[in-house]
């Protein structure tokens, strides 16, 4: 048995190290329209260099944050400790990662299309399940029409269809929803879905 990494962590993992030593802790426009929507317990489930989870903590906001690449965990929590901000940081494997209790907002951007269709779709209804009654899921994925797949593992991936990614938050009050085109290397597209919805109750 191998013990190399996925594809998407390696590639992750080489950016956030130039990041980290650039200095580099801005949020992509993703995280700045989530942020405003993060509050009380937070879970922040592939939260790279924790630039999002950072900025709920200092608007008061109690975070936990998962990522798989070790780099960007161990960066943050060096960080969070620093700051004093409410930030708990662990390295987790989130390939079949279900919750075990809930939160009043949970923030998933940019993680489920690196995990292959069946799990992919089972990581968006862990999102949902782990958002409690009266909170607030924010999901973000790339979705077909994307083009740009220089980050996949052949075999560890999926792009979902726009219906795929609402089905799971029927009956939510949707407060965003957007389908962005980006630019990206050799004339390639990232086709993101965002959706931001609010749990009954």
């Amino acid at each position: 048995m191998s013990d190399e990494k996925p594809r998407a962590v390696a590639f992750f993992g080489a950016q956030f190290e130039r990041q980290i030593a650039a200095g580099d802790y801005q949020l992509n426009p993703f995280e700045e329209r989530a942020l405003p929507f993060l509050s009380g317990k937070v879970l922040d489930l592939g939260c790279g260099l924790g630039n999002l989870a950072m900025a709920a903590a200092a608007r008061g906001a109690q975070v936990t944050a998962y990522d798989a690449c070790e780099n960007a965990v161990e960066d943050l929590a060096e960080r969070a400790l620093a700051s004093g901000l409410d930030v708990w940081v662990r390295t987790v494997d989130l390939k079949g990662w279900r919750p075990d209790e809930t939160w009043d907002a949970v923030n998933c951007i940019g993680l489920l299309m690196f995990f292959a269709r069946e799990d992919a779709l089972a990581g968006l209804v862990a999102v949902r399940d782990a958002v409690r009654p009266g909170g607030v899921a924010v999901v973000n994925v790339l979705v077909e029409g994307t083009t740009f797949t220089a980050m996949f593992d052949p075999d560890e991936h999926y792009l979902f269809r726009l219906e795929e990614v609402s089905a799971p938050f029927a009956g939510w009050e949707v407060l965003h929803d957007s389908v962005e085109d980006f630019a990206a290397p050799g004339g390639k597209v990232k086709r993101f879905r965002t959706l931001i919805a609010r749990r009954p109750g």
